[in-house]
């Protein structure tokens, strides 16, 4: 499936450290900044500039979003979007220069597929901005998706590969785009409801995450899963709209997130979903939007973790 964003206003940057298991994606405007908005479901989050995502915020614009992975270290790569953006002209404008808003948030993936040392770095992050293309998108196991996985309730050794995922949805007269990194602590759905990837049991069979949390999971299962997790998405709408309708399109598609993650949103993941629309332009309904969006998230979820690559015996969903 090929897939564009320029109707969207937006390229995708990707830098990959494949042999320390990490990496990073950014998002940003072709051309021009986007209005924003995000909501965060999970309840383990790491991130940077979500506050001014608020409406009513004095800054309704932001030049791109990073995704990265790394944890909270991974954070500090957000200076190097900021170098690529002012070295562009782009920015907050602010009296003899520019301010780039870049929000960020981080997956935990210090380890599972990698080294725990690596971590994306500025200048990484400097070159994905660079190197960012409105199609022609790889997917799977690159940039963020690089060291994600899923299924983490019984550790490493029944973990599947993660990834990140992209797709677009089409309606009369409105589109949305959907990019996300799946490293879930739970199990991932195909649209009927049955587990794609997930926690496996020695036998090679799903565990199904939920049921054995509902029927009490042993103590040693919440510490082996809660730190490698998070699943982190884009939106975004072709048509304008205001930061607050921009947020319930943000609330509205984590519907995803609890029909294709198993669970979602958990005290194990930092969930969040952030929301991008263009400055200016004709309007898009809302509630179209947010139809849209989930359709959109849903299929980019399971795109992550089909076109996921195993790595580091961890396997992918070819070989699970």
């Amino acid at each position: 499936m090929s897939v564009s964003l320029e109707r969207f206003g937006l390229a995708v940057g990707h830098a990959t450290d494949a042999a320390g298991g990490t990496g990073l994606t950014v998002v940003r405007g072709i051309a021009a900044p986007h209005r924003a908005a995000a909501a965060v479901i999970g309840r383990a989050t790491g991130s940077r500039e979500l506050a001014l995502l608020e409406p009513g915020h004095l800054v309704e614009r932001v030049d791109a979003v990073l995704l990265a992975g790394g944890s909270a270290f991974g954070l500090d790569a957000a200076a190097g979007v900021m170098r690529w953006m002012e070295a562009h002209g782009r920015g907050f404008p602010a009296g003899a220069g520019v301010v780039p808003i870049v929000p960020a948030a981080v997956c935990f993936d210090l380890g599972p597929c990698g080294r725990w040392d690596a971590r994306p770095t500025p200048a990484m992050a400097e070159a994905a901005c660079a190197a960012a293309v409105p199609h022609g998108i790889a997917e799977g196991s690159v940039g963020v998706g690089t060291g994600l996985t899923v299924g983490k309730l019984l550790g490493k050794a029944g973990a599947m590969k993660g990834g990140f995922g992209l797709a677009v949805a089409e309606g009369r007269g409105a589109a949305a785009a959907a990019m996300v990194a799946v490293n879930a602590f739970g199990d991932v759905r195909d649209a009927a409801g049955r587990i794609l990837a997930g926690a496996r049991r020695p036998d090679g069979g799903f565990a199904d995450t939920e049921a054995t949390l509902a029927a009490g999971a042993p103590a040693a299962a919440f510490g082996r899963a809660a730190a490698p997790n998070t699943t982190l998405a884009v939106i975004a709408v072709d048509g304008a709209l205001s930061r607050l309708e921009l947020q319930q399109v943000a609330r509205a598609a984590t519907a995803a997130y609890h029909r294709r993650l198993a669970p979602a949103g958990s005290a194990f993941d930092g969930d969040i979903v952030f929301a991008l629309a263009p400055m200016e332009g004709a309007a898009v309904p809302l509630a179209q939007a947010e139809r849209l969006a989930v359709q959109a998230l849903e299929t980019a979820i399971e795109r992550a973790v089909r076109l996921a690559a195993g790595r580091d015996g961890i396997p992918g969903l070819a070989d699970g």
